[in-house]
């Protein structure tokens, strides 16, 4: 089953640091970057299997946690076509 996780944080670095420990964890891509207020708000999405996107998600709350300020995570399994239509559209 198809789940996306969304990880939200204070300050650039710490969205890099929380991503390559997303990424490193489980078996998830990167789908979607979003940058509020000059890069001081990033959200950042990947996708994956629902088991995936979890322990990916828990794995970089922790590591952003390290150097920054975690605002939002999420998972949302099996999200519906238009969500996804929102998040990879440029």
């Amino acid at each position: 089953m198809k789940a996306i996780a969304l990880l939200e944080v204070q300050a650039m670095v710490a969205a890099i640091t929380g991503l390559d420990a997303m990424v490193k964890a489980a078996n998830v891509q990167l789908i979607h970057v979003e940058k509020r207020l000059g890069g001081r708000l990033v959200t950042v999405v990947v996708e994956g299997e629902v088991s995936a996107v979890t322990a990916a998600l828990e794995a970089g709350a922790a590591a952003a946690a390290e150097v920054g300020n975690v605002k939002v995570r999420e998972v949302i399994a099996r999200p519906h076509p238009d969500v996804m239509r929102f998040l990879t559209t440029g």
